[in-house]
């Protein structure tokens, strides 16, 4: 995921992709400034989720929002925040030819409708019938 609006500089090698989750219910400001000619800040709101990417060797501070104020709270080596790469195998295709592992139930099951007459007399308890 490329950072459109702060590209790391070009000097910056190594880069991750990187996840953070405020878990908190509070406002959080994230912040990545021991990296020369380049600024990270975002807001990041509870329970959302920031992907980003980031040098290796980058630092990420959170920063909680406090009543007209924030407190650092946590400082985040980006190296504890990278995504895990998916394998080559889970793209590995050739194997599971034919099997399609996320479709394996059906979402709606089929209608099985009764033949034959469904309808019954309506039964009024306490009447009895008259001759």
């Amino acid at each position: 995921m490329a950072q459109i609006l702060d590209p790391l500089p070009p000097e910056q090698s190594g880069k991750i992709l990187c996840c953070y989750i405020n878990a908190t219910s509070k406002i959080q400001i994230a912040r990545i400034c021991n990296i020369p000619n380049w600024y990270f800040e975002r807001v990041v709101f509870p329970g959302q989720r920031l992907v980003f990417e980031a040098p290796r060797k980058g630092k990420m501070e959170i920063h909680t929002g406090m009543m007209a104020s924030a407190i650092l709270s946590d400082i985040i080596s980006c190296d504890r925040l990278m995504l895990d790469e998916p394998s080559i195998y889970e793209f590995d295709t050739d194997s599971l030819a034919g099997k399609d592992l996320i479709n394996t139930k059906p979402i709606v099951q089929q209608i099985n409708p009764k033949t034959g007459d469904t309808t019954k007399p309506l039964q009024v308890a306490g009447l009895a019938s008259v001759d």
